[in-house]
């Protein structure tokens, strides 16, 4: 019977070394029902009578977006919400179009590695591991980067054109954090005591902060 317990670590560290981003599907396709009330991890099932071509269809990431906010960027998204058809597949992508010296800021997506591709441009990319050591690189049109799973990451333009990446995820919704409205936009609010001493600012500044970052409404 000792034996048992080894032989159980042996197996679980197995299957999760085999696992991915999202669960495999049990059958040729699931096509989201967006519009089911039932909850479950992902989207039910439509009516394979309802299926059709346009559940497996976008055509958003065909034209540029327009970067005219702050930040100098926009994301287009492609996943589960925009495609039902990618329900149960494990695969997103997006379309990230950048003005000058515009910024995607630190973010994660905390169910999936992301690789981008660099449609035009020229781009400063970076992520962060767990010891705060920075990787980064300088890339453009043509070359292609990967953000680990969960890993804090930004992209930059570094040029003085406009630039376009294509980005794509092992998972059919990958969630996105960005770490700045994430802590100072919350709501409930995180309590300003814990961003002012977790930051080495004072009450004035978190306010600050809070004001430039709360949606607008």
């Amino acid at each position: 019977m000792e034996a048992f317990p080894t032989l159980f670590l042996i197996t679980f560290a197995l299957v999760l070394g085999a696992s991915h981003g999202d669960s495999d599907l049990l059958q040729d396709v699931c096509v989201a029902d967006l519009c089911s009330g039932v909850k479950v991890n992902g989207y039910p099932c439509k009516h394979p009578s309802t299926v059709g071509a346009d559940d497996f269809f976008f055509a958003g990431l065909a034209n540029p977006g327009v970067p005219n906010n702050t930040l100098g960027s926009i994301v287009t998204v492609a996943n589960v919400e925009k495609i039902p058809g990618l329900n149960t597949l494990g695969v997103a992508m997006s379309r990230i179009d950048y003005a000058p010296g515009g910024v995607n800021p630190p973010h994660t997506h905390p169910r999936a590695t992301e690789i981008v591709f660099v449609l035009e441009g020229e781009m400063e990319v970076g992520f962060l591991t767990t010891s705060n050591a920075l990787i980064s690189k300088l890339i453009k049109k043509g070359d292609i980067f990967v953000f680990p799973k969960g890993l804090v990451h930004f992209q930059k333009n570094a040029g003085k054109t406009p630039a376009a990446v294509i980005t794509a995820f092992n998972s059919q919704f990958p969630g996105t954090q960005s770490i700045a409205s994430t802590l100072f936009a919350a709501s409930p609010e995180v309590p300003v005591d814990v961003l002012s001493k977790s930051f080495q600012l004072n009450t004035n500044q978190v306010q600050r902060i809070k004001s430039k970052l709360a949606p607008k409404k």
